[in-house]
């Protein structure tokens, strides 16, 4: 039986978002993409955010947004929406400060919430995500799968976790940095420790509103495919980025915001972007990519409108054609064969 996995760029649920959700349904944030949500077998995110109301701004240096939603409607939001894992390996796990990072992964954890990339130390940071994912869309009785996520940020060296301090799994994203891989092997290996069906990376890397990857990160992305990651969950840019298919294996150098309060450049649309849904054999396999355009509007999700979602369409392909990827077009969506 196929499993469809879920993964989104960044889910940011402070300041507008925050305040909106006050007044309107804890579901509405995800807007008329519930329902989808509701129906994968699986979801990842990276979440943007911290989730507490505790703690100050985070002045040590310099840092010009903060950004954090009240647990008490946030956590059930995402588990309304269905969510398996939060990548937490991001520039804004410690916006306020420790207590508030402390918050974060109290209550996902007591919500079931699996997430990895931040922690009181780095030991804890390094932890993968595990969980099993059922066939049949949560309800299924089918043969069930097991899936690893571990994350790694290059963003905000100030919020890197180490022995003694909370924070992120931070490293520097370059092939000819012993350092970087010794870690990420390092929590690659006690994924494998659970013998995963599915092996992910997620990584918060690079700056805002790039475009297309640096030459260093598809080394990076490639290296961690050939030392037997499954799929590359990129984002940060802001913006969704190209995809490549190496071995075939997916890399989604960056899979843009799914939702946030965030001013719209109106070249670059960083309101526009994708669920990405990927397609998994029992035993692990990606079969199939599936790209569902979505917008953001009165910081919610919904499915891309017919002009948003053929801007984002001819985008991903001018974006993806460089890197030798091409797509098929079924209904509104994009879909990509990871099949030889």
């Amino acid at each position: 039986m196929t499993r469809r996995i879920g993964f989104t760029g960044d889910v940011m649920l402070g300041r507008l978002v925050d305040d909106r959700q006050r007044e309107r349904s804890v579901d509405a944030v995800w807007g008329t993409v519930l329902e989808r949500l509701r129906g994968l077998d699986a979801l990842v995110i990276n979440l943007e955010c911290v989730l507490s109301t505790r703690g100050r701004e985070w002045r040590r240096t310099h840092r010009p947004f903060h950004f954090r939603a009240d647990p008490d409607w946030a956590i059930p939001a995402l588990e309304r929406a269905g969510v398996d894992v939060c990548a937490l390996a991001n520039n804004h796990v410690l916006d306020y400060e420790a207590v508030a990072l402390r918050d974060t992964l109290e209550g996902l954890d007591e919500a079931g919430i699996a997430r990895t990339g931040a922690g009181e130390t780095i030991d804890e940071s390094l932890e993968p995500a595990v969980v099993t994912v059922d066939g049949g869309a949560r309800g299924g009785t089918g043969d069930e799968l097991e899936l690893a996520v571990v994350a790694f940020t290059d963003n905000t060296p100030e919020y890197a976790a180490d022995e003694e301090s909370p924070g992120t799994a931070w490293i520097d994203i370059d092939t000819d940095d012993a350092e970087a891989k010794r870690r990420v092997r390092e929590a690659l290996s006690r994924a494998r420790e659970s013998d995963p069906d599915l092996l992910v990376a997620s990584l918060h890397w690079g700056p805002n509103m790039v475009t297309e990857p640096p030459e260093s990160f598809r080394e990076f992305g490639r290296w961690l495919i050939e030392d037997g990651v499954d799929v590359v969950h990129g984002h940060s840019a802001h913006v969704f980025q190209g995809i490549e298919v190496h071995d075939g294996r997916p890399i989604m150098y960056d899979t843009g915001d799914f939702v946030d309060d965030y001013a719209v450049d109106d070249e670059l649309r960083n309101d526009r972007g994708f669920l990405f849904e990927l397609d998994v054999t029992a035993d692990g396999v990606p079969t199939e990519l599936r790209l569902r355009p979505t917008e953001i509007d009165g910081c919610a999700v919904h499915e891309a409108g017919p002009a948003a979602a053929e801007w984002a369409r001819d985008r991903m392909r001018e974006l993806s054609a460089p890197l030798g990827t091409e797509f098929e077009r079924d209904g509104e969506a994009l879909v990509l064969s990871l099949e030889s």
